[in-house]
């Protein structure tokens, strides 16, 4: 009686054995012979550009590539010196101005722009990149204030330091716009592009509370 449970057992594990193995192979050919996607893909413009409908082979080969090039590297090195203008010129804020709304502005960028400058500086150095020194040179880079603009800066007060704050900072921020666009023209690493975009969205906004204040 064992002997002939034992059989029955070893006949209706194989058989189980052998349908897993025919369920196995349907899945299988089923994935194999299902069609590929053909829905279309909206890829988004660039700023200024309207969004694009591609085909999911199109779309494959769109996708913005992961490895660093030299516009990346020179867009962050390039920004955080920028960046480093900026909060010399908002830290004078608080004892110079007399607009409060001067005054808020300024420690906005102190708030964003700081994180930022330490953001991609670890970037550099995850990357093993070198960062830029304290003294580097800004020549040529749009939007600084020239060490005479920053001396009148430091030497005003009250209104004068409101308008030529101001003034020194539109220009400041338009400069870091035409560097973030040309990111996102030239670059290749997503990391540096989704900072460029957000960039760009962040100073044209402040551009506009900025030309609110000279109006007021």
């Amino acid at each position: 009686m064992r002997v002939a449970r034992a059989s029955r057992v070893r006949v209706a594990l194989t058989s189980l054995i052998g349908a897993a193995v025919l369920l196995t192979g349907c899945s299988q050919d089923v994935r194999a012979s299902e069609p590929a996607s053909t829905a279309p893909v909206i890829a988004p413009g660039r700023p200024g550009e309207e969004a694009r409908t591609l085909s999911p082979a199109e779309a494959a080969t769109a996708v913005p590539s992961p490895s660093i090039n030299a516009a990346d590297v020179r867009y962050v090195q390039d920004m955080i010196i920028h960046h480093r203008q900026a909060l010399d010129m908002a830290v004078l804020a608080p004892s110079r101005a007399s607009s409060a709304k001067l005054k808020a502005l300024a420690a906005r960028i102190q708030a964003v722009q700081g994180p930022e400058i330490k953001a991609m500086t670890s970037w550099l150095d995850r990357e093993r990149l070198p960062r830029p020194d304290h003294h580097a040179s800004h020549d040529g880079m749009p939007g600084m204030a020239t060490p005479e603009q920053m001396e009148r800066l430091r030497a005003a007060s009250g209104p004068e330091f409101d308008s030529l704050f101001i003034q020194l900072m539109i220009a400041h921020h338009e400069g870091a716009i035409t560097m973030a666009t040309r990111a996102l023209t030239d670059g290749s690493h997503l990391t540096v592009e989704q900072w460029a975009t957000d960039l760009i969205a962040e100073q044209t906004a402040e551009i506009r509370r900025m030309r609110a204040l000279q109006g007021a």
